[in-house]
């Protein structure tokens, strides 16, 4: 028989439960905004617009890769061939650019990174082989070609104008960060609004009672790890807009810092579940964070290391969160 005291005790606990989980669903928001403040009034100069644009600019290839990678984890996988991606289209746009014209270049630059993505998940949906080996496989082979390819050496020669991509700005916000804000826009666009979108969550959720509901989910796999090459391969060109140089040996720490970003911003590798702002929160979290670490003249060599406790210490909150969810 339940007596009113137990009622009462049940209401206390699950108006507790709900409290702590809206508090922990506003977590990295409010862990963003603190940083802010604390780094404002403890780090010389670093609440200034030029530090922010700074912080923007420098950021926003990596919230670019970060984006595609959500779409890929959602799903329950990831891409390590994106820096390989970016690197490779960097390389082809400087190529075509040089030799033909600045449209062209450009064009076929996505056109790659979009064959190369829809490539990864062919052979991670139709034959089955998984995301890491698939995509550490396509990553070899890639960079292999471009060193090849280039004899290892960057590529010259692009006019002076294209950096405006990387480095111009509209007013005082970085061409890139625009580049970056449209991206963000079309991923939630794509989950919130389109059947695609429904489907990646559908199919990162649970393969096979996706398949039982009748979704193609090879296609979805297809359609998402394209979205992801297409997606490094415009943060590639933006990285040629930032450089002028195509370097076949560069962003070879954009697979792991993409990741880290997504995972900081509290999206779990499990898949099936995640949001944009996630991604976007996340890789301007780790973004202050470096940012801060630079200004206080810290050796670089700390730097990743104190990304890395940054990164243990928020997937084991999220982690934790998860189990104490699970076990009421």
């Amino acid at each position: 028989m339940t007596t009113s005291n137990d009622t009462a005790t049940d209401r206390v606990t699950s108006r507790h439960g709900w409290q702590w989980s809206s508090l922990a669903a506003y977590a990295l928001p409010i862990i963003f905004v603190l940083l802010l403040i604390i780094f404002s009034l403890a780090v010389p100069y670093f609440a200034t617009w030029a530090n922010f644009g700074n912080v923007l600019q420098r950021n926003s290839i990596i919230g670019i890769v970060a984006c595609g990678m959500l779409l890929m984890i959602i799903t329950g996988g990831f891409d390590l061939s994106v820096g390989a991606v970016g690197a490779m289209s960097s390389v082809v746009a400087a190529v075509v650019i040089v030799q033909f014209s600045m449209p062209l270049g450009i064009l076929t630059a996505l056109a790659l990174g979009l064959l190369v993505g829809a490539a990864n998940g062919f052979f991670i949906a139709k034959i089955g082989i998984s995301p890491f080996v698939t995509t550490l496989a396509t990553q070899v082979l890639v960079t292999g070609f471009l060193f090849v390819g280039t004899s290892a050496q960057p590529v010259y020669g692009v006019p002076e104008s294209f950096t405006v991509l990387g480095l111009g700005r509209v007013g005082p916000v970085p061409i890139p960060t625009i580049i970056f804000a449209a991206v963000a826009l079309i991923t939630w666009g794509i989950l919130r609004f389109t059947t695609l979108g429904h489907y990646i969550y559908i199919v990162g959720g649970n393969k096979a009672a996706a398949r039982l509901a009748g979704i193609n989910v090879e296609r979805v796999l297809m359609t998402t790890y394209a979205l992801g090459g297409f997606f490094a391969a415009v943060a590639g060109i933006v990285l040629l807009g930032q450089t002028n140089i195509g370097q076949p040996a560069s962003a070879t720490d954009w697979p792991l810092t993409a990741i880290a970003a997504v995972v900081v911003g509290g999206v779990p590798l499990s898949g099936g579940v995640g949001q944009v702002w996630s991604a976007v929160l996340g890789t301007l979290l780790l973004g202050i964070i470096a940012n801060a670490l630079n200004l206080l003249g810290v050796s670089p060599f700390w730097q990743p290391a104190v990304t890395g406790a940054v990164i243990l210490v928020a997937v084991g909150l999220d982690s934790y969160q998860r189990k104490q969810r699970e076990r009421r």
